[in-house]
């Protein structure tokens, strides 16, 4: 058993990757992290420098993989770290580079120790600590000053923590599927001042739209210009600054048609009269809200694209989860409930190592009383929470 490591996803062919890629999370996917590659959306000067560590076996079969990346910033993480740089910098230490282990501006839960199904307990050990180990060691060669693991799912945490990571907590607000056959029985288990809500926002939709939810064929080159139109103004109006390159959203819209679900509204026919448009992959058992924008405002349209339309395609499909992104209480009250987020980090110098690790058991039981504040005001009726 070994691990090499390539500075482009495109250095290993489609069909090996396949073998380590998640079932229920499509932004591991080979197609997905090539085109953040082809599009210049990660590489030189976007501060996101690759590096897949690939572990084999004897017959040079891919027994797992783990998806790295130098940084030389903080953006695109939506795990916040500012204040450690500037930390650092004040007193005349280097923060950067650091070595990230995530998905590229993409705040969803997922395995980082990717690993090919069928493993034995024992051999699936053994690759997850090589991998590990040469994570370690790539961090040595470049000289970072920490290494994070963002996002990580509940499963993955033991393993960081027993290599010495220390354990972070954010919060979400997620959707779960709890067996319902219709979208009606989803309101039927919500308290009745939630449930009128809901139906309110839906009946005072401009009655000139037409909502879509678009898959597969459906999709085309002019869905992917749109999405990045708007992208672009949501980029304007929050961000400042768009990390996606339009390139990347002709990609995907080509080569991850079956793993995407666009919600568009408009008021036309055909993707030129898209006036909104929410970007959505899906995968396995899971469902990921990525981006939305708008070039009209339009009452309740923000809700029914993002959260509503994505619910009922849920149901219809049998789709356990919706993770519709980071931050946004608002999502409480249309079912959507507190879920504590993981990640961790390992900093290297020891005095900043001990005031972080003192920072982020704070913030640990200030993330847990926020999250006991929330289920307080739980949206669904007693008996179906």
């Amino acid at each position: 058993m070994r691990v090499e490591s390539v500075q482009s996803i495109s250095a290993v062919p489609p069909e090996r990757w396949r073998a380590v890629e998640p079932r229920d999370f499509p932004f591991f996917d080979h197609e997905f992290l090539l085109a953040l590659e082809r599009s210049g959306s990660v590489g030189r000067g976007t501060g996101w420098s690759p590096v897949y560590l690939l572990c084999t076996g004897e017959e040079d079969d891919l027994l797992g993989a783990l998806c790295a990346y130098v940084k030389t910033d903080s953006y695109g993480e939506y795990i916040f770290d500012w204040e450690w740089a500037h930390a650092y910098s004040r007193n005349g230490l280097p923060y950067y580079p650091k070595l990230t282990f995530a998905v590229p501006f993409t705040p969803a839960t997922g395995p980082k120790l990717l690993l090919r199904g069928g493993l034995s307990r024992e051999l699936a050990s053994r690759v997850r600590d090589a991998l590990l180990d040469a994570g370690r060691q790539v961090g040595e060669a470049v000289g970072v000053s920490s290494t994070h693991a963002l996002f990580l799912p509940e499963s993955e945490v033991e393993e960081f923590e027993d290599r010495g990571f220390a354990l972070r907590h954010s919060m979400q607000f997620h959707w779960r599927n709890r067996g319902y056959e219709e979208f009606g029985d989803y309101l039927g288990a919500l308290q009745s001042k939630r449930r009128r809500q809901i139906l309110r926002e839906r009946r005072q939709l401009d009655g000139d739209l037409r909502i879509e939810r678009l898959t597969g064929e459906a999709l085309d080159r002019r869905h992917a210009h749109a999405m990045y139109r708007f992208y672009l103004d949501t980029s304007d109006r929050k961000w400042g600054s768009p990390y996606l390159t339009g390139e990347f959203f002709e990609e995907v819209f080509e080569t991850m048609a079956d793993r995407i679900l666009l919600v568009a509204a408009s008021n036309g026919s055909g993707p030129g009269g898209m006036l909104a448009g929410a970007l959505n992959f899906f995968k396995g058992d899971a469902l990921f809200g990525r981006y939305w924008g708008t070039v009209e405002d339009r009452r309740n349209l923000h809700f029914e694209l993002c959260y509503y339309q994505q619910t009922e395609f849920c149901i219809e499909h049998g789709l356990s989860l919706f993770e519709a992104g980071a931050q946004g209480e608002h999502k409480l009250a249309r079912g959507f409930l507190p879920t504590t987020t993981y990640s961790a980090h390992r900093i290297h110098h020891p005095a900043f190592r001990r005031a972080i690790e003192e920072y982020i058991e704070e913030e640990r039981r200030i993330v847990s009383a926020n999250i006991a504040y929330y289920l307080r005001h739980d949206p669904f009726k007693s008996a179906s929470a």
